[in-house]
Parts: structure tokens; C-alpha cells; sequence
């Protein structure tokens, strides 16, 4: 499998514990050190496993959390890391993610989770004129 697929494997694997609530599988995700973080929408930045995994399993244990579908992901790797960009549709509102990568033995762990509200174009008529605004 080329190097592109498997990073793109592992952040659908990623996705797919989010989507099953799966915490144990979101746990293996993660590198198992210190050093890993993670921004949540709207959240300020979480540094350490036991926060960052702490924050995870109070996501996914709740019965209200949102759905989420990766869209156009890419892979950037380098070596040893890795990270993918993707689009996140989440319950109908797409964000920005990057999901940065580690490799260790044979697999790819998370790093570093971000997303975050993407500006949209919004199409307004003015006097018969179109103009563009982004908010």
C-alpha cells in the first residue's frame, strides 16, 4: 500500500471510532505519550494524553454528540509524520480539520487533532448588483 493510503486509512479508521462512539478504538489512535494535543471546535488547546483522551471519552459518551463525515481528505507525508487535511461536515456545517500523524513501528497515531468554522461566501443582492461577504 502506498505511504498516502495508509495515512488516508488511518484518518478514516480515526473517523470511523468517532462515528461508532468507539473509545478504546479512538484510544488506539492516539500516540501513547505526552506530547499529543488537540483543539476542538470553540475549545482552547488540550496538551497530554490524559487530557486529550479525557476529552475524547467525554465526546463520545455523549448521546447527543454530533455526526461527523471526512470530506476530500489529503496527505501531506514527510518521512516519519504525517498530517491530513480534510473538510468535516458536521451535522451539516463543514469545518476545517488537520490531523497530524506520528509514525511508530508500522502504524500512523494522532498527534495533534484541530478543526475549526471555515468562512463561507455568502451571495447578497444589492440594487440588482451581487456582492460577496464572508463571515
Amino acid at each position: 500500500m502506498a505511504k498516502d493510503s495508509k495515512i488516508i486509512a488511518a484518518n478514516a479508521a480515526f473517523y470511523a471510532a468517532f462515528s461508532a462512539g468507539d473509545f478504546a478504538g479512538m484510544e488506539q489512535m492516539w500516540a501513547d505519550d505526552d506530547g499529543i494535543s488537540c483543539i476542538h471546535p470553540g475549545w482552547p488547546a488540550i496538551v497530554g494524553r490524559a487530557t486529550v483522551m479525557g476529552s475524547w471519552r467525554d465526546i463520545l459518551q455523549n448521546p447527543e454528540r454530533p455526526q461527523i463525515v471526512c470530506a476530500e481528505p489529503q496527505a501531506i507525508v514527510d518521512g516519519d509524520s504525517a498530517r491530513v487535511l480534510c473538510i468535516e461536515i458536521v451535522d451539516g456545517t463543514a469545518l476545517a480539520a488537520a490531523n497530524h500523524f506520528r509514525r511508530v513501528g508500522d502504524d500512523w497515531r494522532l498527534v495533534h487533532h484541530q478543526s475549526s468554522p471555515i468562512a463561507q461566501i455568502v451571495e447578497q443582492a444589492e440594487d440588482d448588483r451581487t456582492s460577496h461577504r464572508v463571515h
